[in-house]
């Protein structure tokens, strides 16, 4: 008989019972000050909630504040129509029904339809996006521009399903990382306005169900850790933002066993999955936790988008103006997860991020088949037919845009090592809690976990793969859904 894994064990549930007659009560208590949280307990205070925020961790911010500041907002935005781009909700929509892969229309739908609100409400918190735009292909604006393509709007076949529009707003901090924390620190101040109650080094250990013995009852508290220190608190609503499960070995061995080896992990301490663990234990459905996002961006310079990936056989497998996660998933699905991405002398740089490692240039193709293991007569075919149809202007094989094409014909030739433990791939969880567009949190049959709330990367709302992922999902779909959860919860103590 095999023991489970500590990392993947569920909390128990515990009886209302339990709950001491002299409990701290809250209307409302939000677990986990991310992005998700932040939102939903500020939301939900300005409803008229008395709100109680637990955060593991000593600060504010979470995940959230390691990432450079991408809100996948459109539909209008403030920026776009600065920027003379033009977009609506309607092609916002039917952009991500078409890139989803298990699209929730409704969820969907309201998320573009109230995108330009939320873009505003963003703005309230006390900062602008600089009404600018970055035209070129990179992994996030280098300096403080507010606007760029941040996923696969202008990618086939999605480019001929819905008019592409730029929607990656970045807040006004260069640089790639840490972006966020600005938000952050503006939602503390916002949420000490509102007079929410802050608990810091404070983690949420079980919930506590009116009937735990049926399996139908309601959430109607938590019990809670500090250090040697342990209680409860009494809440109709329970609001679960805790954060994905990279950082959960257990987790990711059973889940997404492809961010387990030869892969940088981005996310933080607390990123344990305890949240996800916690809907499970009052019978949660999960989705999508299989499905993580793993990357190694060739760009920028943007011009290496115009060299062209072949695997170990030789060919050439997607198109290379995807978005760089995209391209990283197609990556992995090749034997042995093993693509080189190869450049001619005229149109060679080398990457400002040295995350996928220049092997050595080739005077001849012959040469760079023999050292590369790859068949000749296949690579030399490849690079024949790609030369052929570029100097056309076309891509008949993967339809990669003519922006972006052009023959790689000049020798010498550099090639640049994508393979899966050459190249720095990096990763994170997308799956977690099966949620209704409010957040509440859902049973595999669809009925709802009374009291109980998920949100942020707990949830699993509109990031649900690598290929389709927009960056800026997280963060915008955090913060949005995080709001819908924290005004539901506020409602709900009115009919408890």
């Amino acid at each position: 008989m095999t023991s489970t894994p500590k990392g993947t064990a569920i909390p128990a549930v515990l009886p209302a019972a339990d709950l001491p007659a002299d409990a701290p009560s809250y209307d409302v208590v939000v677990v986990g000050f991310g992005i998700a949280g932040g939102c939903a307990a500020l939301e939900a205070a300005r409803a008229g909630a008395s709100v109680l925020l637990l955060e593991k961790a000593a600060v504010h911010g979470g995940t959230s504040s390691m990432s450079g500041g991408h809100f996948y907002l459109g539909g209008g935005t403030a920026v776009q129509r600065a920027t003379s781009q033009e977009d609506s909700a309607d092609e916002m929509y039917k952009y991500l029904l078409a890139v989803s892969k298990d699209p929730e229309p409704d969820k969907i739908r309201v998320y573009c339809d109230e995108s330009v609100e939320h873009f505003d409400w963003l703005e309230s918190l006390g900062f602008e996006f600089e009404r600018s735009y970055y035209p070129e292909k990179a992994v996030i604006q280098p300096g403080t521009q507010g606007l760029m393509f941040t996923g696969n709007e202008k990618v086939w076949p999605f480019r001929e399903q819905a008019r592409p529009a730029p929607r990656g707003h970045k807040v006004p901090v260069p640089g790639d990382t840490e972006g966020t924390r600005i938000v952050m620190d503006l939602l503390r101040e916002r949420i000490e306005e509102a007079r929410v109650t802050v608990r810091y080094e404070t983690g949420v250990t079980n919930l506590v169900v009116a009937d735990s013995n049926s399996g139908s009852g309601a959430v109607v508290g938590v019990a809670w850790r500090s250090f040697d220190e342990t209680g409860f608190v009494a809440a109709p609503s329970v609001i679960v933002a805790a954060g994905g499960f990279v950082m959960n070995p257990d987790m990711v061995a059973e889940h997404t066993p492809a961010l387990g080896s030869k892969l940088f992990t981005l996310g933080s301490t607390y990123d344990d999955g305890l949240g996800i663990r916690l809907g499970q234990s009052v019978g949660a459905e999960l989705k999508h936790m299989d499905e993580p996002f793993i990357t190694a961006p060739l760009y920028p310079p943007s011009v290496l988008v115009k060299g062209l990936l072949v695997n170990q056989a030789g060919e050439r497998f997607v198109a290379e103006d995807s978005y760089h996660s995209r391209t990283s998933q197609f990556v992995m699905e090749q034997p042995d997860s093993a693509a080189y991405l190869i450049v001619d002398s005229e149109h060679v740089e080398y990457p400002k991020m040295p995350l996928v490692p220049l092997i050595d240039g080739y005077e001849t193709v012959a040469e760079m088949a023999s050292a590369l293991g790859v068949p000749l007569d296949t690579l030399q075919a490849t690079l024949d037919r790609y030369n052929a149809n570029a100097e056309r202007g076309e891509d008949p094989d993967f339809h990669k845009a003519a922006e972006w094409l052009a023959p790689q014909s000049v020798g010498p030739w550099a090639v640049f090592d994508v393979r899966l433990g050459h190249a720095l791939y990096a990763g994170f969880t997308l799956g977690g809690i099966r949620v209704s567009v409010d957040g509440e949190v859902q049973r595999p049959d669809g009925s709802v976990v009374h009291g109980l709330y998920a949100a942020g990367a707990c949830a699993s709302n509109l990031a649900q793969d690598g290929k389709g992922y927009c960056s800026g999902t997280q963060l915008g779909e955090g913060s949005y859904f995080g709001r819908r959860a924290g005004r539901h919860a506020a409602a709900a103590r009115a009919r408890v």
